[in-house]
């Protein structure tokens, strides 16, 4: 029987995870995708797992790489301390020590996550890391939903280790990136709505994050797209936060965001308790809905170089220049 999306949620979400401990969830991901046609896997020496879906010889410009993490914040043993425990990720730790949040925790050997069960009811999906396993159940559900309709394209995946400590699988997967030139990244997130996006009103296409700002001509096929198919969705600076675009576009690869909005972002509600996140199960769907068509959609490819690739083929042309004006210099300074 063929997993609905609502499946593949409840199976992610139930999976405990924390930064460096995402085995859980990658072996329920390799188990999802595990007999799909058309679908290859590979782990990568970071252990990130790597997918990709190809069929046919069709490949429209730019092939994207949807990218999600597989971690969120959580309590994590300190190695060679006796099994003490620290909180890495994105909470306060004056927030973390208090006495009622550390009764929530749910210690499972190496880590302790929050331990709020799943809850799929009323159009609302409550879990404690839907940042960012909604994002892999959404590219799980993107590629399974490829392969079922037998579509001649190539798309990737990546999905990352130990985005809550600083994007380290996603600079592992920027700095040895194995996808090809023609090839950008588009982050999956779940991120809090801010600068008018609100939940409820679709996937937010991301201008930027707090970081950076992402690649103008992505985030208008992107919008285009969206249009052309019908499909509605939100266009914001999410500048709340940060995502793993902003480090792939630091190592140099072309760059863009789509988020689904995120409420109790890790696991804070409006007063600082610790709570559930949450996100609605119309925005998801509209999410898998938007990368189908994004990966089923032909494009004209790609008008500008990346910055990095600008700047390599300037340094050639102008290598003359430089070495005679060089030598000027050391001339002055001699």
């Amino acid at each position: 029987m063929a997993d609905s999306l609502t499946s593949i949620l409840k199976k992610l979400l139930n999976q405990p995870t924390a930064p460096f401990h995402e085995y859980h969830v990658r072996a329920q991901i390799e188990q999802l995708l595990l007999d799909v046609p058309n679908i290859e896997l590979t782990i990568d020496p970071f252990g990130n797992l790597l997918a990709t879906y190809r069929k046919g010889k069709h490949k429209s410009t730019p092939v994207w790489v949807l990218g999600a993490h597989m971690d969120h914040p959580a309590w994590v043993k300190v190695p060679g301390k006796n099994g003490e425990l620290e909180f890495l990720g994105g909470v306060p730790k004056a927030i973390t020590e208090l006495k009622e949040n550390i009764a929530l925790r749910k210690e499972l050997g190496e880590f302790a996550p929050w331990g709020f069960p799943v809850t799929i009811e009323d159009g609302k999906i409550e879990a404690t890391a839907c940042d960012d396993l909604v994002g892999c159940a959404i590219i799980v559900n993107v590629l399974k939903e490829l392969s079922r309709l037998d579509l001649d394209a190539t798309v990737h995946a990546a999905f990352t280790r130990a985005e809550e400590v600083g994007f380290l699988g996603a600079w592992h997967v920027g700095k040895n990136w194995p996808f090809g030139k023609d090839s950008c990244f588009l982050s999956i997130e779940t991120s809090r709505p801010v600068n008018g996006s609100e939940m409820g009103n679709g996937p937010i296409v991301r201008v930027g994050d707090r970081l950076s700002v992402f690649d103008h001509e992505l985030t208008s096929i992107l919008m285009r797209t969206a249009a052309e198919q019908g499909i509605r969705v939100q266009r914001a600076l999410l500048d709340a936060g940060a995502c793993e675009a902003t480090a792939l576009q630091a190592c140099g690869i072309r760059s863009a965001g789509i988020s689904v909005p995120l409420g109790n972002y890790h696991n804070m509600d409006e007063e600082h308790n610790i709570a559930p996140e949450f996100v609605m199960m119309d925005d998801v769907k509209a999410s898998s809905d938007f990368l189908v068509a994004l990966v089923a959609t032909d494009h004209k490819g790609l008008g500008e170089r990346s910055i990095e690739e600008r700047v390599t083929l300037r340094m050639k042309e102008y290598k003359k220049h430089i070495e005679i004006a060089n030598s000027k210099f050391d001339e002055m300074t001699a």
